[in-house]
């Protein structure tokens, strides 16, 4: 099997990330502002408009938006990560709406990954998530956390599934700290 590079995105990454996203036609049209911009927002932005504000969050924020996987050189899959305030919206969420981690200001959040379709179930989304976590104890974080599907069984095409499943977490150290849903779990691992 191949080995897997996660680097930071940076400015020099957009084209990668531009191939990667342009092999999914809902994550071309994301480009990771689902969880930041409002409702409105990203729907009047559309793609263009929601890859220009990654592009000058990426330049604004001092910490990274997110990991992309590298395979043979060639970008194979993403994750969002940075720290829970960032993911306004996704705070806001019915499954995250009352719930408070122990230090919020010191807690990273993974809200989606993204991989391509041909290298899916080859352990990207795993090295993403371990990358995740080391970048966000590096960068000051006692905690990160995700709001994967409940349990592993893939309940939809949809794009829910971006968000992961709880054995992906569950093997990288996560822990259940919250079960708004039957269908959805937060998940916490200290830092």
């Amino acid at each position: 099997m191949d080995s897997i590079e996660v680097r930071p995105v940076t400015a020099e990454r957009f084209g990668d990330l531009d191939e990667l996203f342009g092999s999914d036609e809902v994550a071309d049209r994301c480009w990771c502002m689902w969880f930041i911009r409002s409702v409105k927002e990203f729907h009047d932005a559309g793609r263009d408009g929601n890859r220009a504000a990654f592009v000058r969050l990426t330049e604004d924020d001092p910490q990274p938006l997110g990991l992309l996987a590298y395979k043979d050189d060639r970008p194979v899959g993403w994750c969002a990560v940075g720290p829970k305030s960032r993911y306004e919206r996704a705070v806001k969420t019915p499954t995250l709406r009352g719930w408070k981690s122990d230090d919020e200001d010191a807690t990273w959040f993974v809200p989606c990954l993204f991989i391509h379709p041909e290298h899916r179930e080859q352990g990207v989304s795993s090295a993403l998530v371990e990358t995740a976590v080391e970048l966000a104890a590096e960068r000051g974080a006692k905690a990160v956390e995700a709001f994967p599907l409940a349990g592993g069984r893939r309940r939809s095409g949809g794009s829910d599934f971006m968000t992961g499943v709880e054995p992906l977490f569950a093997k990288r150290g996560f822990e259940p700290v919250h079960r708004p849903s039957a269908n959805r779990v937060v998940m916490q691992r200290k830092v």
